[in-house]
């Protein structure tokens, strides 16, 4: 089982990038498929980003299409999110989490991080 640190974010202005990493410690990193999610105030957990163990496939949810990209580097154990045209509405804390699926639902990720808050200004 892996444990998973968030880090990178921070207070941008609409319209700025940020880059978000998740750092893993313990074995099978590469084993596992990995995904972003991300809770704002008053809101539900939702759905981000999704990179399966390979990096062969990527799927984002709607509204950060085209603005966010999330990768992994297996030989650092370190999953990113690039986050460009910030947007007032990204604002929340960002999680990153392990699974077992390449899967927007998150019940399917065990292994959770412990969030970076993310705020966008107008």
């Amino acid at each position: 089982q892996v444990q998973l640190v968030e880090s990178g974010g921070g207070l941008v202005q609409a319209g700025g990038s940020l880059r978000l990493s998740c750092a893993a410690s313990g074995r099978s990193f590469s084993s596992y498929a990995m995904g972003w999610f991300r809770q704002a105030p008053g809101k539900e957990r939702e759905f981000v980003a999704t990179c399966s163990w390979s990096a062969d496939y990527t799927y984002y949810a709607d509204s950060v299409k085209g603005r966010f990209t999330i990768s992994r580097e297996n030989a650092d154990n370190t999953v990113y999110l690039q986050m460009n045209s910030l947007k007032p509405s990204d604002t929340a804390i960002y999680y990153c989490a392990a699974g077992r699926l390449t899967t927007t639902q998150a019940r399917a990720y065990d292994i959770w991080g412990q969030g970076t808050q993310v705020t966008v200004s107008s």
